[in-house]
């Protein structure tokens, strides 16, 4: 087991013990209850660590279905604590007030509706945990909805206007998102008729023997110009150059630091592509560079569009002359309030930005990440339109 890894697991110990004093005690007024919450407690430490390290790759029949109760489990556990951290927060002003001079929370009767918040306030947080745990299931196995965004681009040319391109990002093909998951998908995607169909890497959580039936599906994507895709870090967690002769094979078109002229008309445009930020610590070969993705690419290009998994590519991206970057990685935070940690490690956390003089835009996902979760950061086949300003 990795350092890292132990350290998660340390800390999600602590948590759930943290959890379990802030609640069970206002939730249980016998000794048999408190026995009964805290064995739950115990229970779901040791399927989220299950969950952990078995969260890639396949699983089949019992085991897959723990690996399901695990993440299920995980993903449950990150709103409960949300909701309880929320919950001390509101007791702590209320505690507060009961300081203040002739506060009624300090009499008889105010006592005795401290004891019935503390027990309603406990069993409101449950509630709403199980009731955001239901919506955020329901959000992230559903098909991802297609999301319009149109970049203005100044003087851009006539033939180039209303060039569309969808974007996938962050499917993690793993074990909980299969073949079935992944045909609807596709399906939406050539329905929409692109004329460029780009993936912004983070396609799979598992290495290729285990994974390869259930990415077959991509070989079916279609667009006026071509599939492309770039490398995403969970890639190289998996077996980077498995993976990139596997996408060829598929036949899609990965683009490692190069990039392609794309001709409409007299007009073209440039699709570059880079390996993900963090390549370079799995091979010097794979350093992301995205002033080598641009190497001998037409000056007279109308526009310049660079494919890199993480926002953080941006500065070096405008600096080397790209005009819009797409990217993924932060999946928008995916559930609630960890949307509010990506600008701890990303310049950007979703939607349409402004990176210097380039247009960006950071997909929230087309799938999920571990827990089988999305609460408010909706998953999104994303249809972006290049428009003249």
């Amino acid at each position: 087991m990795g350092r890292r890894l132990s350290l998660i697991i340390v800390v999600g110990v602590l948590l759930h013990g943290y959890v379990g004093l802030r609640l069970i005690p206002a939730l249980s007024d016998t000794a048999g209850a408190r026995e009964a919450l805290w064995s739950w407690l115990l229970l779901s430490c040791a399927v989220i660590i299950f969950g952990m390290r078995n969260r890639r790759g396949a699983a089949h029949g019992s085991r897959a279905v723990l690996t399901w109760a695990a993440l299920i489990a995980m993903g449950f556990f990150s709103l409960l604590l949300t909701s309880t951290v929320i919950r001390d927060l509101l007791l702590g002003g209320y505690w507060l007030a009961s300081y203040l001079p002739f506060a009624w929370s300090r009499s008889v009767e105010g006592a005795q509706a401290r004891v019935a918040v503390m027990h309603s306030s406990a069993l409101c947080v449950v509630i709403v945990a199980v009731l955001a745990l239901m919506k955020g299931v329901y959000n992230a196995r559903r098909r991802a909805p297609v999301v319009d965004v149109e970049i203005p681009i100044p003087n851009l040319p006539l033939a180039l206007d209303g060039f569309t391109i969808v974007q996938l990002s962050d499917i993690h093909v793993g074990p909980t998102i299969r073949k079935r998951y992944i045909d609807a998908i596709v399906d939406t995607v050539v329905s929409l008729n692109a004329d460029l169909v780009a993936i912004t890497g983070d396609v799979v959580d598992g290495s290729v023997p285990n994974l390869q039936r259930h990415t077959a599906p991509l070989s079916r994507l279609r667009a006026t110009h071509g599939v492309f895709l770039v490398t995403g870090n969970h890639e190289y967690y998996a077996g980077a150059d498995a993976w990139i002769a596997e996408f060829k094979r598929l036949g899609l078109r990965v683009l490692l630091n190069e990039h392609t002229v794309i001709r409409v008309g007299s007009d073209a445009l440039v699709l570059a592509g880079v390996t993900d930020f963090s390549g370079e610590h799995f091979g010097p070969s794979h350093r992301s560079d995205p002033v080598q993705a641009l190497d001998g690419a037409p000056e007279s290009a109308a526009l310049r569009v660079l494919l890199a998994h993480q926002p953080r590519t941006g500065p070096a991206a405008d600096a080397a002359g790209f005009d819009v970057q797409l990217s993924g990685h932060t999946h928008g935070g995916q559930i609630f309030p960890w949307n509010f940690a990506v600008p701890l490690q990303q310049p950007f956390t979703a939607g349409l930005v402004r990176c210097g003089e380039m247009w960006m835009y950071v997909s929230r996902g087309t799938g999920y990440a571990g827990p089988p979760v999305r609460f408010g950061a909706p998953s999104e086949i994303t249809r972006i339109r290049l428009v003249r300003r």
